[in-house]
């Protein structure tokens, strides 16, 4: 369902002018009330009266998250501080956390994105959404809770973590759409199993899962064990939280809310912005944003444009589903590996559980070490030593053929890994680089 056609089905060219409008109108509005933005563009040599056209969006200067720590908490402010009405924040490893602050204008437009993300996966104001990301700070929760209060969906605001009660309130309440991190999701399936609960008999048919990379593997998963369509979501607390884009019902690439975030993929070693088509870090502009608005935001994650005419009437450019990250890409021997990469190449081998972990190390002889250590399902698991030996050859055969490095590959039993409620953590670097 498209909850917007004004804006998501919108003509081409007439998208383009509104952005442009918008841009200007922001560029405008940093520089004379931002001190951190006017500083970067005095720097950059730009002022205000160069941006002509949207492509001189290219003369603007980027902002990265190590700006956002500087200038914590309200350097990067835009409006009078009384005007805020909520604030929001992710931390990072610094332990300095992200600030967003929100007018109601930034609420309302939220709750829209929120409403397009959850419509595109079937959301109604007849569905029952039992929204399990964690709420507070964290952006999830609340995101999802007002784009389903726009709809006129009935919310059942549970955040992460109790499992067991989750699925009581699953099944006692009749939940029709969940959502949450994929992660969780397999999780709590797991714990149905165990409870001996056939989640397959329930009303839930449907899921808006992000906050977190997952692959196609992991969607088959989820969408066989709860007899429900999954759906990708994207969004970041920088930009806004989720709603930034959206998997629709063809799930075949993400639709970006573009009237509201204009996206670029630029080359992140030289800043230079790419054509459609080809794999870059994703940078966002928020075209709308009263409080703390970002100006070409380097958002580290690696993906690609596609501008194609959509079945679902939308004519939102498209992201492709994550490579990876350019933050926490892995360097092994010099080849660049991404945790992601990994589970790609699980997809093609029978008998194993989207669940694994990559341990790198560094070895006595001063040369990076990966140790790979992979779920096998439960009736693999239970079978003969020389068939689990030739799965874990094969897994190493295919992980040297994808990644072009050599992986040690240790197959564990079901549940052996440990799960997460919220992001799941599946690299552990030892090396002491």
């Amino acid at each position: 369902m498209v909850f917007n056609p004004e804006y998501e089905s919108m003509d081409v060219d007439a998208r383009k002018k509104l952005q442009y409008a918008r841009l200007k109108n922001l560029v405008e509005k940093l520089y004379a009330d931002v001190a951190f933005y006017r500083k970067k563009m005095d720097a950059a040599g730009v002022k205000p009266g160069d941006i002509k056209s949207l492509g001189d969006i290219a003369l603007l200067p980027f902002t990265t998250k190590d700006d956002l720590r500087e200038t914590y908490p309200f350097g990067l402010l835009a409006c009078p501080y009384p005007l805020i009405e909520e604030i929001h924040m992710s931390s990072g490893t610094t332990g300095i956390p992200v600030v967003d602050a929100y007018t109601k204008k930034d609420i309302e437009i939220w709750s829209e994105a929120m409403a397009r993300t959850l419509a595109a996966g079937g959301c109604s104001r007849n569905d029952t959404v039992q929204n399990c990301y964690g709420y507070g700070l964290f952006t999830g929760g609340p995101g999802a809770h007002y784009g389903a209060r726009l709809i006129g969906a009935n919310v059942l605001p549970m955040s992460s973590g109790n499992t067991a009660r989750q699925l009581m309130v699953m099944q006692h309440f009749g939940s029709t759409m969940l959502t949450c991190t994929p992660s969780y999701a397999l999780y709590m399936a797991e714990e149905a199993e165990e409870a001996g609960i056939d989640l397959k008999t329930l009303p839930i048919s449907k899921g808006c899962f992000g906050a977190e990379p997952w692959s196609e593997n992991m969607r088959k998963e989820i969408e066989s064990r709860y007899n429900m369509k999954a759906f990708d979501i994207y969004g970041l607390t920088e930009i806004i939280g989720p709603g930034v884009a959206f998997e629709c019902e063809t799930q075949d690439g993400l639709h970006i809310n573009e009237d509201l975030f204009y996206p670029e993929i630029i080359d992140p070693a030289t800043g230079t912005i790419l054509p459609d088509g080809e794999k870059g870090e994703l940078v966002f502009t928020t075209l709308t944003k009263e409080g703390t608005p970002l100006l070409r935001y380097r958002t580290r994650d690696v993906t690609f444009l596609r501008r194609e005419l959509c079945t679902c009437g939308r004519t939102t450019v498209k992201m492709n589903r994550l490579f990876g990250r350019t933050d926490d890409m892995l360097i092994i021997r010099g080849v660049n590996v991404f945790p992601s990469q990994i589970e790609q190449a699980l997809i093609e081998i029978e008998g194993t559980d989207p669940h694994y972990l990559i341990i790198v190390s560094r070895g006595p002889n001063h040369l990076d070490e990966v140790e790979l250590q992979v779920e096998v399902k439960k009736e693999f698991f239970s079978d003969e030593t020389r068939n689990l030996e030739s799965l874990r050859t094969k897994i190493e055969n295919v992980m040297k053929s994808k990644l072009q490095i050599g992986v040690k590959v240790k197959l564990v039993e079901p549940k052996t890994i440990e799960r997460s409620m919220g992001k799941s953590k599946r690299v552990v670097d030892n090396r002491n680089i």
